[in-house]
């Protein structure tokens, strides 16, 4: 194999490589599906489709970002973990989702130490 060969070889290789490593950065943290589901109903942000890819609403207030495209699901997950530790609370086997006057608006049960888990680890609670 001559020096030309292995140069190329060596570029496309070191492209595949960063490319990996980017989408690696730019996928969101695991989720337990269960409850994440359940507490995504009463999260205030949503995914609004624009022309130019994404961007979050803030439902209460009205308010939108319009972050880069692989920073768009990043960014949701930020404002998730920001709005749980307000808004979430463990109390025994089971998830209060609070509202604004810390009122209790739902119980969701947590069904195993996964869920358990997954809401210490992401939302901080």
């Amino acid at each position: 194999m001559n020096v030309k060969k292995a140069l190329v070889i060596g570029v496309v290789f070191a492209f595949l490589i960063m490319g990996f490593v980017a989408m690696q950065r730019a996928m969101p943290e695991a989720k337990e599906d269960r409850i994440y589901k359940a507490l995504k109903v009463y999260s205030p942000y949503k995914l609004e489709k624009r022309i130019g890819g994404l961007s979050i609403v803030n439902t209460q207030t009205g308010e939108k970002e319009k972050p880069d495209a692989a920073e768009v699901l990043l960014r949701l997950d930020e404002l998730d973990k920001q709005w749980g530790k307000k808004h979430l609370k463990v109390s025994g086997n089971e998830v209060l989702v609070l509202g604004e006057n810390n009122q209790t608006i739902v119980r969701i049960f947590i069904k195993n130490e996964k869920e358990r888990a997954f809401l210490h680890n992401f939302f901080g609670i």
